[in-house]
């Protein structure tokens, strides 16, 4: 049986002063509950403040992003090692805004999740297609030919410990969202893939988030699809009441 895992992704927001607040209240409201596994991937400069602020509680704490090198002359870069040392236990990787703006590709995201893999750390590795791609077709193209390059090379092992997030793009930050039923079929499609690459008892055992404009108000018909695991949140992670909510959401017996 795979554990939801909601993940809150902050992206460029909150100051050490809020993200203290936030964490703070999130520790209360949810940071008892065992039987979802809550994350919270604040910017580099809050992650100090936020591992501070929830430990002792049931929250894991993420990053958003990290560089495949171990140490070196690459300014502005962040080492898997310095994530761990702050306890670390996820990081998000191929998000496509990390795509769209810095130029990430398939071949770098598999760098940064072997990365994280050999220190440790869980990769969140993101997939997903633009608007023009999905109008024309070109979904399952698109996202499984993703899958592939993202986890060329990575053993059965290190996949059974890694997390999917497909993230239709058309969807982020836009208030649209997929139906359940289109997130769903994706999902699906993913799992077959893993399935594919791996064996049938790894694609069982991964856990694959939807990344699209996930609230409150339509969770519940999300989590309830099959293959649907939890959810990368965006907006809605930066509120107490709204990022508890999908997490309660996800403790509902499908």
């Amino acid at each position: 049986m795979r554990k939801y895992i909601i993940a809150g992704n902050w992206k460029m927001n909150c100051d050490r002063k809020e993200a203290a607040a936030l964490a703070a209240g999130l520790a209360k409201t949810i940071g008892g509950m065992t039987t979802v596994e809550a994350v919270l991937c604040p910017p580099f400069t809050d992650l100090t403040t936020v591992a501070e602020a929830i430990k002792g509680t049931k929250i894991g704490l993420g990053a958003q992003n990290v560089y495949w090198e171990a140490s070196g002359a690459f300014t502005g870069e962040i080492a898997p090692g310095f994530l761990k040392e702050i306890g670390c236990a996820y990081c998000i990787v191929g998000h496509s805004e990390r795509r769209q703006y810095f130029g990430e590709t398939d071949e770098t995201v598999n760098k940064r999740a072997k990365a994280l893999l050999a220190t440790g750390i869980k990769p969140i590795i993101c997939v997903g297609e633009l608007l023009k791609e999905r109008e024309a077709g070109k979904t399952r193209e698109v996202v499984l030919g993703q899958i592939r390059g993202c986890l060329k090379e990575l053993t059965a092992d290190q996949m059974r410990t890694s997390v999917i997030a497909y993230e239709p793009v058309w969807a982020i930050g836009t208030g649209k969202v997929a139906t359940p039923e289109q997130a769903q079929e994706v999902h699906a499609a993913i799992r077959a893939e893993l399935a594919k690459i791996f064996d049938a008892e790894v694609a069982q055992a991964v856990r694959i988030q939807y990344g699209g404009s996930m609230k409150p108000d339509n969770a519940d018909e999300l989590l309830k699809q099959p293959d649907i695991d939890g959810g990368l949140i965006g907006g809605a992670s930066l509120k107490v009441d709204s990022f508890t909510a999908l997490v309660q959401a996800a403790t509902k017996p499908s």
